[in-house]
């Protein structure tokens, strides 16, 4: 049962990944704005979730750097000023 959560779990984490680069490249999406880095950092956090139960380490190795990427994001666009950010 366990194995099938963190299937589910991770599934859903590589679809948010996955969909918003895919969005990113069909131009429905900035890598500016807001949407895209909290998609990025989702998909991470789920997928770090699913390998806490199915380990392997370059997986999660390579999602802690995604997750850093993420929240280097959406500080930057935070401290952006507030008609910048809202584009």
């Amino acid at each position: 049962m366990q194995s099938i959560f963190a299937d589910i779990v991770g599934l859903l984490g590589t679809a948010l990944v996955v969909g918003s680069f895919f969005l990113l490249q069909l131009e429905r999406l900035n890598p500016k704005q807001l949407a895209y880095n909290l998609m990025n950092l989702s998909g991470a956090i789920l997928l770090l979730i699913s390998l806490c139960i199915n380990f392997n380490l370059a997986s999660f190795v390579i999602e802690l750097f995604w997750i850093g990427a993420s929240v280097v994001g959406i500080v930057k666009y935070f401290k952006r000023e507030p008609a910048v950010a809202q584009a």
